[in-house]
């Protein structure tokens, strides 16, 4: 089982910025990750991507977070960064952490809360 740990999430103001992490673990097992990327959902709406990362370090971004959000990740570490910089309101929901093996299986984390509000 794929444990993905999730945190950073919170209430801030809008301008303002958070780092959310995802430390993916397999007790006893080596994972071999493909794929990190974070998603997103606000109530009354489907879930988003919001960035990935390859393996080998590209990533890919939705259109309404380009120039203000990094990914990142530490292979050594199994964990995948999302910088938030310059948050607006419409920012706000739930941030699903997700990894895809290279067995192809994908796994999610239970999700953390981002609110922009003033």
């Amino acid at each position: 089982q794929v444990q993905l740990v999730e945190s950073g999430g919170g209430l801030v103001q809008p301008g303002g910025s958070l780092r959310l992490s995802c430390a993916a673990s397999r007790s006893g097992f080596i994972l071999s990750i493909n794929v990190m990327g974070w998603y997103r959902q606000a109530p009354g709406k489907q879930r988003e991507l919001v960035a990935r990362t390859s393996r080998g370090g590209g990533a890919n971004y939705a259109d309404s977070v380009k120039g203000r959000f990094t990914i990142s990740r530490d292979n050594a570490k199994n964990t995948v960064y999302l910088q938030m910089n310059s948050l607006k309101p419409e920012d706000t929901a739930v941030y699903y952490c997700n990894v895809e093996l290279l067995d192809g299986l994908s796994h999610w984390g239970q999700g953390t809360q981002v609110t922009v509000s003033s």
